[in-house]
């Protein structure tokens, strides 16, 4: 490991943890920095632990470094959604065709957790904690932190920022102007709630994705392996029916009592939740070039951060990782040339799962509980049991498999152009059938 320069990863959440693993376990010496103190040790901000929804792409990385298995022994699986109406039963809307395909709910502090452990087991690698970047020279790789006993200046030969969507890194490379971003925020932000456990056992299936979809917002809700749930809010930020508009216990219970019904009885402390939990914002980051010079760049959320409405942001941040470490592969570890074809090869994807968990916000808040979406949907999955493997959702390529997210998005305009031309042929000739019935009854 001394023959090679150690690599700066700065931010220690899910990718840039993974990262560190990717990295040392290629031989390199890596140095991973950390704002925050030892997550390991500390307490949980309060209202911020969004549950993942891990799935293959995120699995697919975890099985490189031989963590899926113990990752997984904490999942639960959902197999579907299961849509809560104002009034009236759930329903169950399955994933896959055959029923038998999950998303898994992880806790996002227990796989990071996992994570940071498994690097700081590697050989080569250190972690710094309570380090804070507030200087990079991207030309020279130089750092400098704040931290508890003063500012300290460092160097790497390759500075890796993997500190999410409000990425110091990408900042300091803004500040030298060598990259333009831009920053589309949804009038929406999330809150979360809690469900816990009654009797010992979940209040709700555990084996599905709970949605409350109310036009305009929505909830969703993850069951946890202590056996609650993690609810989050999807509201206006503005507005008569937003959070700025409930204020008092009364109001906030009036609110829930009217278009969350099912949900008052399950969650006891949820006034104080809703008063007292923080409200997060929701926002897609772009960002070009994602590196310079081939000696700093960006990875995962601090390049392209996305709304969390498909569940694929962590999914896609390893996928990154994955791809990076290819790049080193195919470019025999020559940095300058493997962060601009790591770039070339990530960036339309990005883009793609970016336009895609948009579209799912309006689906999961206006369309699953609509007749015509449900009638679709079994029309779907007819589909892909009469055409296995030629016919496949959306849905299904994006969590169950890895095919790249661009393919996806042409494929399915290609699947959907396909059928479009079987209906109007299909309206053709039950036209035809029909005039000439019609002729042959006029005749006799």
């Amino acid at each position: 490991m001394s023959e090679r320069d150690e690599i700066a990863v700065v931010g220690a959440g899910l990718a840039g943890c993974l990262l560190a693993c990717f990295l040392a376990r290629r031989g390199y010496p890596v140095a991973l920095y950390e704002r925050r103190p030892d997550p390991r040790t500390g307490q949980v901000e309060r209202g911020r632990s969004i549950n993942l929804a891990l799935s293959e792409r995120g699995l697919d990385a975890l099985r490189r470094i031989g963590l899926a298995d113990q990752v997984m022994a904490d999942a639960l699986p959902m197999r579907g959604r299961m849509i809560h109406p104002v009034a009236g039963e759930p329903q169950f809307q399955p994933y896959s065709v055959a029923g038998d395909r999950a998303i898994n709910s992880i806790s996002r502090g227990a796989l990071n957790n996992a994570l940071l452990t498994a690097a700081d087991a590697l050989p080569g690698v250190r972690i710094a904690f309570d380090h804070r970047l507030v200087g990079l020279d991207p030309a020279g790789g130089e750092m400098t932190f704040e931290t508890p006993q003063g500012k300290v200046t460092t160097t790497a030969s390759v500075v890796l920022g993997a500190d999410g969507a409000g990425s110091a890194v990408r900042g300091q490379l803004l500040g030298y102007g060598v990259l333009d971003e831009s920053l589309d925020f949804l009038d929406y932000g999330y809150k979360e709630l809690t469900i816990p456990p009654v009797g010992g056992e979940f209040a709700l299936d555990p084996a599905a994705l709970h949605i409350w979809p109310r036009g305009t917002s929505m909830m969703i809700a993850l069951p946890n392996p202590d056996r609650s749930f993690t609810c989050t809010l999807f509201w206006p930020t503005h507005g008569t029916a937003s959070f700025a508009s409930l204020g008092s216990p009364a109001a906030i219970e009036r609110h829930f009592a009217t278009h969350y019904p099912d949900l008052l009885p399950l969650a006891p402390n949820l006034v104080d939740d809703y008063r007292h939990n923080p409200i997060g914002v929701l926002g897609t980051v772009r960002c070009a070039p994602w590196q310079v010079d081939g000696r700093v760049g960006l990875i995962g959320d601090a390049a392209h951060a996305i709304v969390p409405f498909y569940g694929q942001g962590a999914n896609c941040a390893f996928e990154d990782v994955v791809e990076l470490d290819r790049c080193l592969d195919d470019t025999g570890d020559d940095w300058s040339a493997a962060l601009p074809l790591y770039q070339r090869r990530r960036q339309e994807n990005a883009e793609a799962i970016a336009r895609m968990a948009l579209a799912n916000f309006v689906e999961m808040r206006d369309k699953v509980a609509s007749p015509v979406f449900q009638t679709r949907k079994k029309i779907e999955h007819a589909l892909e049991r009469a055409l296995p493997g030629r016919y496949v959702s959306q849905y299904e390529l994006v969590s169950f498999s890895t095919t790249p997210y661009a393919e996806v998005r042409r494929r399915v305009r290609r699947q959907y152009g396909a059928l479009a031309a079987v209906a109007v042929g299909t309206a053709a000739v039950l036209a035809g059938a029909v005039g000439a019935a019609i002729g042959r009854g006029r005749r006799g």
